[in-house]
């Protein structure tokens, strides 16, 4: 089984944990992460768009001009698309980009985002996170002790508000819960602080 450094707040290393194999150093599977990502963003997408058709633009009621003799191009509208003021022809209209992604491919796309980092040195494990009170300051000094890099997930095992507001105002850096871990936030990141009790917690829901 795979192992790997568990670090306090100050960077010091104070054990070794063992990693699931079947969850932490799995061979990556590239096309399942892939799909997972543009699931994920396209998820994300609002989809409100809009653009008015010629049914939609004010004005336009009557015929600009008689249908023959004048020498001039038939014409039925003034807001046709062709016409300054006219409605937009095959525009965006609101629709939904959700799409649903197979439940074994979302697992294998989160083990291998896991996995990656893991073999790319980029996850630290953390013993314990608990600040007494709001202060961004601290977090700052325990991301520099870690050597973090400019875009950090740290995962929680619980919610914390006190971490959560003490990070918050801290650019690149976001927190999440086991819950709400994603593989594009994963991938998204150059350094995965994972606390020990969340890596519990990940194996007991991708075992």
């Amino acid at each position: 089984m795979p192992k790997i450094d568990v670090f306090n707040t100050s960077g010091e290393k104070v054990s070794e944990l063992e990693l699931s194999e079947g969850i932490f150093a799995i061979e990556p599977n590239t096309s399942a992460m892939h799909i997972a990502v543009v699931n994920y963003l396209a998820n994300q997408r609002q989809g409100t768009q809009s653009t008015r058709t010629r049914s939609e633009v004010s004005g336009g009621g009557k015929k600009p001009w008689r249908q023959k003799g004048t020498g001039r191009a038939r014409q039925g509208s003034t807001r046709a698309p062709q016409w300054y003021h006219g409605g937009v022809a095959l525009g965006p209209k609101p629709r939904s980009y959700r799409f649903v992604i197979n439940k074994k491919v979302r697992r294998l796309a989160m083990k291998s985002a896991l996995s990656a980092k893991v073999a790319d040195n980029e996850m630290i494990v953390l013993d314990e996170l608990k600040l007494d009170a709001i202060k961004t300051k601290e977090i700052v000094k325990v991301l520099a002790a870690l050597s973090a890099g400019r875009k950090t997930l740290i995962v929680l095992p619980e919610k914390d508000d006190v971490v959560y507001r003490s990070a918050r105002n801290i650019a690149g850096v976001k927190t999440t819960l086991v819950g709400t871990l994603n593989t594009y936030d994963i991938l998204n990141c150059d350094t995965l602080i994972v606390l020990k009790d969340a890596v519990a917690k990940i194996e007991e829901v991708y075992a």
